[in-house]
């Protein structure tokens, strides 16, 4: 994770700040934390592929769209509109749907 935020940072041509962004701990922190739930997250979603069957699988995993929607929403004070907030629910019952049926 950090070599792909540092080739981001190359690319982007601000190159010269790849130093003072490693240098500071807390973003550092947050780039290996970053890099491990990632990882993580990927190995136990092919884990699940392996036991269970992609059809109920892959709607389950897409429920990380509403997660993320609902800690925005409660935790840092996202605002949805109606039209944003049909669609997040369409999304969860899909999923729902998807993996039970």
């Amino acid at each position: 994770m950090a070599l792909f935020l540092i080739a981001v940072v190359f690319f982007q041509g601000n190159i010269s700040q790849i130093p003072a962004l490693l240098a500071d701990k807390h973003t550092f922190f947050y780039i290996l934390l970053s890099g491990t739930a990632g990882a993580l997250s990927w190995l136990f979603y092919f884990l699940a592929l392996k036991y269970g069957k992609v059809s109920q699988v892959a709607p389950i995993d897409k429920l990380s769209v509403v997660l993320a929607t609902l800690i925005a929403i409660f935790f840092l004070g996202e605002k949805v509109s109606l039209l944003g907030g049909i669609g997040i629910a369409l999304i969860g019952l899909g999923a729902l749907l998807v993996a039970i049926g």
